[in-house]
């Protein structure tokens, strides 16, 4: 009897072994560095939210360039992990030639689609939030003009900027709008000294609230409003504790989502394929608010938000979508 139960425990802390090693989690971040208190961030806490939760581990990697996503996913799903989860467009062609190799493991990219049966492609309507913000914005502004610094001039990032000019004029028709790039390289989204030139010289021409759309290069950009005492709005991750009384807002985009229920589903055998795209409506945007901006929100402004927000659920409001046909209505 004694015997058969040491049997029983022995198989059981197999079989519980053996479920346990079915999931070895990764994370590739996009190039920007996984602190940019901003999208790759996002990605980290939602894998720290699991981890915590779950007790199981996981291993990530920072690329510094645009080479290293693909040696970095390669290597992970040579050495057993799976999910392997990537966090960024760029890494697209690599996922694409990685998954044809290795079927037997799941990926997960954000930010794009590819059209394997092992991955999901998870995106978010951005211009949906970016339009929320966008409301807030144009209602905060004194001056009639606004600015946006976006990090490197991608169809994506021009999505952030189309649905936030669509949000301002529907708060203010007559609203200005500038709009510059940090530039065409992944070293776009960690320059935060370029940031701040480019706030600075929207800031001299009038804008007195600017949203940044630009990793780690925003932090630049909210540094450099604070400075000149306007208004600035973060992005990805809720950033208004970084100066609070200074940001506006935050377009949270919930990164952190897609992280964390890929490393759930696939502990849990719920791993689906295909293509994901999280908005308002399914909480994958937001504007953030806390007590940080709360100063900041008026009793009109929140109104505003609320009903954009309801009308864009309900469809009475379309935000256009800048990636559709690469133009955005005036």
């Amino acid at each position: 009897m004694k015997k058969s139960l040491l049997t029983l425990l022995a198989v059981a802390a197999m079989s519980t072994t053996a479920l346990a090693a079915d999931i070895k989690p990764a994370l590739v971040y996009g190039t920007g560095g996984k602190f940019d208190k901003s999208f790759n961030e996002a990605a980290f806490n939602g894998a720290e939210k699991f981890k915590k939760e779950t007790g199981i581990a996981y291993r990530d990697f920072e690329p510094t360039g645009d080479t290293q996503g693909e040696q970095a996913i390669r290597n992970f799903a040579s050495r057993g992990f799976n999910p392997v989860v990537a966090v960024s467009f760029a890494w697209t062609s690599a996922v694409e030639k990685v998954a044809a190799e290795f079927p037997d493991t799941k990926f997960i990219i954000v930010d794009s689609v590819v059209d394997k049966p092992n991955v999901r492609s998870v995106l978010y309507k951005e211009e949906e939030g970016s339009y929320l913000v966008g409301v807030l914005a144009g209602m905060a502004s004194k001056t009639g003009k606004v600015g946006f610094v976006g990090g490197m001039d991608i169809p994506l990032i021009r999505k952030f900027e189309c649905g936030y000019e669509q949000g301002a004029r529907a708060a203010k028709a007559d609203i200005e709008v500038f709009q510059n790039m940090t530039g065409t390289t992944g070293a776009a989204w960690n320059d935060p000294v370029r940031g701040g030139e480019l706030t600075k010289n929207q800031i001299d021409q009038g804008a007195d609230v600017v949203y940044a759309a630009a990793g780690a290069t925003g932090l630049g950009v909210l540094q450099t409003a604070a400075d000149n005492k306007k208004l600035s709005i973060g992005v990805d991750s809720n950033q208004n504790h970084l100066h609070p009384g200074s940001v506006l807002t935050s377009m949270v985009k919930r990164v952190d989502l897609a992280v964390y229920n890929a490393f759930n589903d696939t502990k849990s055998d719920k791993f689906t394929a295909g293509v994901q795209s999280l908005g308002i409506k399914e909480d994958g945007v937001a504007a953030a608010m806390d007590d940080n901006n709360k100063p900041l929100i008026t009793p009109e402004m929140q109104a505003a938000v609320d009903k954009a927000r309801a009308d864009i659920i309900a469809g009475t409001v379309k935000v256009h979508d800048y990636t559709t046909d690469n133009a955005c209505p005036k």
